[in-house]
């Protein structure tokens, strides 16, 4: 076992697929010398210039070089600085990259990863740096998205998205990055599509991904003091979405709560909420609650940023009110 912070975790796993297979290429803003983040570092010295390219700060031409590389045989893994720059380049990843496979017939693959940092976290990064866009690509058939909450997670689920043949979407919480654990030694690969039970509990079911994974683990240990058993899931992708693990849970605890960064406004929340709601209602005892980031564009202020966070006291709120039969009125704000 290697204590490994998220960044550190990202960059061994890009290094173990790049080794495993040569069609495995990197491009990027600064990814040669390692990036804003730090997530590329050593990698342009151990693998060579032809498999590590700086581009210009063009997320348009980034995405399309991925896509044309992806097409013509290689591995691409094309790093997006700031997923709030997807805005930039949508109509390559929306209407291009996600549809390849099925306007071809399964002719031409698309085998490329789309990374890069996400989220708020109280960072002061503001509206237009900090924002959590998963619900951008969960609007778009044929991505697949994978948000990890910890560094083996990071390694995991970034190794597994390399090697799948189909578009994925890492999103790395950016407030992560620093976050350090315990990593198996060997090779990691964890399976897109399966979720994991961070802690198991019998009175009410709290769901998160990336840092709200965490918040639900805070609130867990809070509502524990008070003889409140909370079961947290951690969902790790969005896409394919592990529906099985969630509903198990509902059956167990009849109480739902969604903990997500993203605005409640069609957050992914929603689509776990009314799965919940369709496939469990027999079992719920009490309304599903969310939990969820302001409908505000982001304050960079960190007095506005905390009132539109989502903390683990808003979550042992949500908790006692499902308990309670009833819903938390500011769940989705």
């Amino acid at each position: 076992m290697a204590e490994l912070t998220c960044r550190q975790a990202v960059n061994a796993a890009l290094a173990q697929e790049m080794a495993r297979d040569d069609r495995v290429v990197l491009l990027g803003e600064d990814v040669a010398s390692g990036g804003v983040f730090k997530t590329t570092g050593g990698l342009r010295d151990r693998f060579g210039a032809d498999r590590v390219w700086d581009t210009p700060i063009c997320e348009q031409a980034i995405a399309g070089a991925a896509m044309g590389a992806a097409m013509n045989g290689l591995r691409p893994v094309a790093e997006i600085m700031f997923s709030d720059f997807y805005a930039t380049c949508w109509d390559q990843v929306a209407n291009e990259i996600a549809k390849v496979r099925y306007m071809t017939g399964g002719q031409v693959g698309m085998p490329l990863v789309l990374r890069g940092t996400n989220g708020s976290g109280g960072l002061g990064f503001g509206s237009q740096h900090g924002q959590s866009v998963e619900n951008w690509a969960m609007t778009v058939p044929g991505l697949k998205i994978a948000s990890p909450a910890g560094p083996a997670e990071a390694f995991g689920l970034l190794a597994a998205a390399i090697r799948d043949d189909d578009p994925v979407m890492v999103f790395e919480h950016k407030a992560l990055y620093g976050r350090k654990e315990a990593v198996p030694d060997g090779e990691q690969v964890l399976p897109l599509g399966q979720a994991r039970v961070v802690r198991p509990g019998a009175d009410v079911t709290l769901v998160g991904l990336s840092i709200t994974v965490g918040t639900c683990v805070a609130a867990a240990a809070e509502l524990a003091g008070e003889g409140i058993e909370a079961e947290v899931i951690d969902l790790r992708t969005l896409v394919p979405l592990d529906a099985a693990t969630v509903l198990g849970s509902v059956a167990r605890t009849g109480r739902l709560v969604v903990v997500e960064e993203n605005p409640g406004q069609l957050g992914w929340g929603a689509s776990v909420a009314a799965i919940a709601a369709q496939e469990a209602f027999g079992d719920l005892a009490a309304p599903v609650t969310r939990v969820s980031g302001g409908n505000v564009p982001l304050p960079v202020a960190a007095p506005l940023e905390a009132e539109v966070d989502v903390t683990a006291a808003r979550v042992v709120a949500a908790s006692r009110a499902v308990l309670a039969g009833g819903r938390e009125p500011s769940g989705t704000r």
